[in-house]
């Protein structure tokens, strides 16, 4: 294993663990367990002694103090006036029962003489060898209470702990290797295994399934992966479609303008009319090389938010009425019908050079995939604080699944490369961002063999209000 790698990293914390839980086992009951076993003896003397203190009549109730000192394995005396007047029957516990040790002595009868309400100590029991804690404590004016519990040595309970840890710690240790090596092995092979597919489609293999794992948040992170992996693709086949359509419709102008200057150039110098019609179609592709430079960077300018816009009020009508005389030679020498269909003057407020930017192109559009009728429809209509606008065509329709995509750039229904007879493909790309950009709503509509409608809202100002 990699010193950095994911796995050699869960198999070094997996073990660190351990370690720190066996670590825990050794202050806890090793380190700490002569402490804690005194503590909890001292706190059973304080309970007895506190359950004493309830007793109302203590000769007359040696049963329940028997039972005391049996229950609790403690040892208690009652001495009255410096004399002794009960002794617990429990003496098998090392305590300092009917103790004649001269430091137990001395230090019962300087507390019974001192008049303190209570005294706590340890003392050495000679007997049994061993630690015994006494606490005394005074009942009324002539009664005291003594109770002992031995502390037993546990030293050698001790040592057996440690030597059973030893083994215990060797075996837990070996066993975490083991186990962390393999539940590392486990978690890491899903993750190598997606870091392994990530770099495939890091090289553009975007057809990879990244499904290796039933961990749920792998799982997640494989379904994420795929998602990306799928709008990759798709953005990897509409930028080949991009290079391909803007590189066809950058060659067939050029070839054009080429092949026309060299006629000027070879034939038609002379020809007054012939040349006139050369620079013609010159100045025409020109013109179509100069617009789709200038959609492409549009487009740039709109995704990259560097567009300023110059909101101001202006007579839709008359925008609407100018744009579409603009078609005239298609009406006369093509015939198209491009009908308009409004029934008031409309106040909005927008931008008006990208508003217009916006209805022609949505007009070139439907000029470009109208039925054989040829029929464009244009109908602008009230809609409370708005305008609506729509533009209708007669074409075959767009099905449901290709609507989401017609705003991409060069997205083509069929995926046939033909070149639009008006306009770059640009279009409803460009379109999208100027309403987008606006706060505009804006949407599409179609059915198969019925054709297409293209809509959008505006910002209406009542005439009213107009400044």
């Amino acid at each position: 294993m990699k010193k950095n790698s994911l796995r050699f990293n869960i198999w070094l914390y997996f073990i660190l663990f351990s370690l720190i839980i066996l670590v825990s086992l050794w202050v806890i009951q090793v380190l700490c367990l002569d402490t804690y076993y005194e503590w909890t003896k001292s706190n059973n003397v304080k309970n007895v002694t506190n359950k004493i203190k309830n007793i109302d009549d203590l000769l007359e109730n040696v049963d329940e103090l028997d039972l005391l000192s049996y229950n609790n394995d403690v040892c208690i005396e009652i001495f009255s006036s410096d004399e002794l007047v009960y002794t617990s029957g429990n003496i098998n516990h090392g305590c300092m029962l009917n103790n004649r040790d001269k430091d137990y002595t001395n230090k019962r009868e300087v507390f019974i003489k001192s008049n303190k309400r209570k005294i706590e100590y340890t003392i050495r029991n000679p007997f049994y060898e061993s630690n015994v804690l006494v606490q005394g404590i005074k009942i009324d004016n002539d009664s005291y209470a003594f109770i002992s519990t031995s502390l037993d040595p546990i030293n050698s309970t001790i040592g057996v702990l440690v030597s059973q840890y030893k083994y215990v710690t060797i075996g837990v240790f070996i066993l975490s290797f083991i186990i962390a090596y393999f539940v590392s092995k486990r978690i890491s092979k899903p993750i190598i295994k997606l870091s392994e597919k990530s770099k495939e489609m890091g090289k553009g293999n975007y057809y990879i399934d990244f499904n290796v794992s039933d961990i749920q948040e792998l799982k997640e992170l494989s379904n994420t992966l795929n998602s990306t992996a799928q709008e990759l693709a798709k953005t990897d086949e509409l930028r080949r479609e991009l290079m391909a359509n803007v590189s066809h419709d950058l060659k067939t102008p050029l070839t054009l303008i080429k092949a026309n200057a060299e006629m000027v150039k070879d034939l038609t110098y002379n020809n007054e009319e012939k040349r006139n019609k050369n620079l013609d179609v010159i100045i025409s592709e020109v013109d179509r090389l100069n617009l789709l430079v200038q959609d492409i960077l549009d487009v740039s300018s709109y995704q990259s938010n560097t567009i300023n816009l110059n909101i101001e009020t202006f007579n839709l009508t008359d925008l609407m009425n100018s744009v579409i005389s603009k078609y005239h030679i298609l009406v006369d020498k093509e015939g198209y019908n491009i009908n308009l269909h409004i029934d008031n003057d409309y106040i909005v407020k927008a931008d008006i050079k990208r508003i217009e930017q916006v209805i022609y192109n949505l007009i070139n559009n439907a000029i470009n995939y109208t039925g054989d009728d040829k029929v464009v429809d244009i109908y602008v209509k009230n809609s409370k604080k708005t305008v609506l606008i729509e533009v209708v065509d007669t074409g075959k329709g767009i099905d449901s699944e290709n609507l989401k995509h017609i705003w991409d750039k060069y997205y083509k229904i069929d995926k046939q490369y033909h070149r639009v007879t008006h306009g770059t493909g640009l279009g409803l790309s460009i379109v999208k961002n100027i309403l987008e950009l606006h706060h505009f709503k804006y949407g599409v509509e179609s059915k198969k063999s019925k054709g297409t409608k293209f809509y959008f809202y505006i910002d209406k100002i009542d005439k009213t209000d107009k400044k």
